[in-house]
Order: C-alpha cells, then sequence, then structure tokens
C-alpha cells in the first residue's frame, strides 16, 4: 500500500506521511533496544512511506538523535526530520528541568543538528513549556533559527490553549505535539477547537495508548520498561479497569478482521486531515502492522462503537504521576 501524504499547518505548511514513526522507545524507557533492530525498523519505515520521523535530545539522553541521524544518512531527502528541545537532561540521564530560556534554544538546536548529522530541522519543537519564561521569548528565539536556516517549521508540544495563541502570535506554528489517542481525549474541549481556528496541525504521540491499545502489553517480561513506574494508568486497580475497555476495542476489531492496534490507530487518522499520529515502535513487524492500519475504512457506526466502548473520561488514571510539567 502507499501511504497518504497529510498537511499540518495553514501559515507555515509541512507536508508529512499521514503516519509517521515515533523513535523514543528505540533508546530509552520501553525496555531494552538493539540498535541493529531500530536502524533496520527505520529502514524499512522509510521504504513504506513512513517518512515522518519523531525523535528528541532527551531521548537517552542523546542516544536516540544519533541514531536516527546514523539511520537517514544517504537518505535525508526523503525524510521529514522532527526534534525537541526544553526536557533538559545530563548525559547521565538525571533530569536538570524544563528550560525554555532563549539561549538553551539555540546551543540544544545546534546540538541536536550535529547529533542528527543534518544541516537543518524540518521541525522543531519545545518538548514541554517552560512556566518561568514567556514563551515569547522561547518562540522568538526558535523563530531565530528559522531566519537562519537552521529550521524550517515550529511546533510546541502539550502546550494550552492559550499558549498556543501567543506563540503562534509571535510565529506561525505548524504542529502540536500532544498525547491524543481513544485512551487520552482531553485536547477535544479546548485545545483541538484553538488547533483548528488557527489553522494548526496535531501530531497525536502515544495514539495507541503508550501500547496498552494493543492488547499485548506485558509489563513483567521487560527488563527497564517503565510503564508501571511512571504511568498510573499501567498501576494496580486502574490498569485492570482499563484492560476491561481494551477487551472492548478487542472485540469490536476481531468483528473487523484488524487488530485492535491497527482498529485504534484507523480511529486517529479518522480524527481529520489535519492529524499525523507517531505511533512508536522498534520492531519491524509491529511498525508494518501500524503501517497496514490506514488502509482501515471506519464507518460513522464504527466510530459511535469505539465511542461507546471507550467514553471519552472512561480511562483510569492519570496520563503521567507528575502532571506538573503539563502546560494547562
Amino acid at each position: 500500500m502507499t501511504l497518504k501524504q497529510r498537511t499540518l499547518g495553514k501559515d507555515s505548511p509541512l507536508t508529512v506521511s499521514e503516519l509517521g514513526l515515533g523513535c523514543m522507545g528505540m533508546s530509552e524507557f520501553y525496555g531494552t533496544a538493539d540498535e541493529a533492530d531500530a536502524v533496520a525498523t527505520i529502514h524499512r519505515a522509510l521504504d513504506l512511506g513512513v517518512t515522518f520521523l519523531d525523535t528528541a535530545d532527551m531521548y537517552g539522553p542523546f542516544t536516540n538523535e544519533r541514531l536516527v541521524g546514523k539511520a537517514i544518512a544517504g537518505r535525508r531527502d526523503e525524510v521529514v526530520l522532527a526534534t525537541k528541545f526544553g526536557n533538559e537532561r545530563n548525559p547521565d540521564g538525571s533530569w536538570v528541568g524544563i528550560n525554555g530560556r532563549p539561549e538553551y534554544v539555540r546551543a540544544a538546536a545546534e546540538a541536536s543538528l550535529q547529533r542528527l548529522g543534518v544541516d537543518h530541522l524540518d521541525l522543531y519543537y519545545q518538548h514541554r513549556v517552560d512556566k518561568a519564561v514567556p514563551i515569547e521569548e522561547t518562540v522568538g528565539a526558535m523563530a531565530e533559527l528559522v531566519e537562519a536556516g537552521k529550521v524550517r517549521h515550529l511546533g510546541l508540544s502539550e502546550a494550552s490553549a492559550e499558549t498556543i495563541r501567543r506563540a503562534h502570535a509571535v510565529h506561525a506554528v505548524t504542529a502540536l505535539q500532544s498525547e491524543y489517542s481513544l485512551f487520552t481525549r482531553d485536547l477535544e474541549d479546548e485545545i483541538l477547537p484553538v488547533l483548528r481556528e488557527l489553522g494548526i496541525g496535531l501530531v497525536p504521540y502515544s495514539p495507541l495508548g503508550r501500547g496498552i491499545l494493543t492488547g499485548r502489553v506485558d509489563l513483567g517480561t521487560e527488563v527497564g520498561d517503565a510503564r508501571r513506574q511512571r504511568f498510573p494508568r499501567f498501576q494496580g486497580e486502574a490498569y485492570d479497569a482499563n484492560l476491561e475497555l481494551v477487551a472492548k476495542v478487542q472485540e469490536l476489531a476481531e468483528s473487523k478482521g484488524v487488530t485492535s492496534g491497527q482498529l485504534a490507530l484507523a480511529w486517529v487518522l479518522a480524527q481529520g486531515d489535519d492529524v499525523a499520529p507517531i505511533p512508536g515502535t522498534k520492531r519491524v513487524e509491529y511498525l508494518e502492522e501500524n503501517v497496514a492500519s490506514a488502509a482501515v475504512e471506519l464507518t460513522q457506526d464504527d466510530l459511535d462503537a469505539l465511542d461507546k466502548a471507550v467514553p471519552a473520561g472512561a480511562v483510569q488514571g492519570a496520563r503521567y504521576a507528575d502532571m506538573s510539567t503539563i502546560d494547562r
């Protein structure tokens, strides 16, 4: 199959593959990783038309950008490359904090360009909003990178409606990257309407609910999988209740002859042509399964059945144990 293209942003439009690839788990958080498998997965993604690749300086930290850079060497022209700054970490992985100071923006971008081995970034996100620095100052520094030719388009991640408006007034914002899936729909009330009003695209991360919507998550099998520690939705009674919701999605998926993960991704894709999810995986087989979701056609009856199976707000547990870095 051939993946379609979607356009993010109206004032600063960027054309991307309708499905992207989140590369974070290739380096950290979701268990052990193998560089050869990761590179093979990225190469297979490009061959399948998944050309929208997502990384960040804090993944690893720093190692994920080097991995992506290695994988796209010689194929840079095929790739829409997105990375992020703002979650500052030390080389040993320890946490420094959220940093949106202009001087840090400039230094972080230069470091990302070097690690990725490229001369420009197609999409550069502020990974988290620094509440101690006016968004106008941060985006002003990001805009300078556009003027210098080092960045083509600007994005925000997990920003509130007010922050999005203020940022967009300084420089056109092409995309917002925030968590969005059948399991996480809190964008729908206020943020999605603002994105559509301003002509800003949405790039959902964790469109499979951090894997739970695939029905294959086993938190006891892989060393280094941090989901049970970091995310209340994967803990105790909340996890058990959420698995019951997944079972309902699986039942609907079986009736359509697809996997629950494919049905969940198809639901995200059905939310609008300005939505380009970035499911993450480090394995070719799961990448190929995800790509096949783009061919799953959902009727209004299908969408209604999914809304009934997983009503907005039905998922138990907070998205993060510490929600203080989320701009709301």
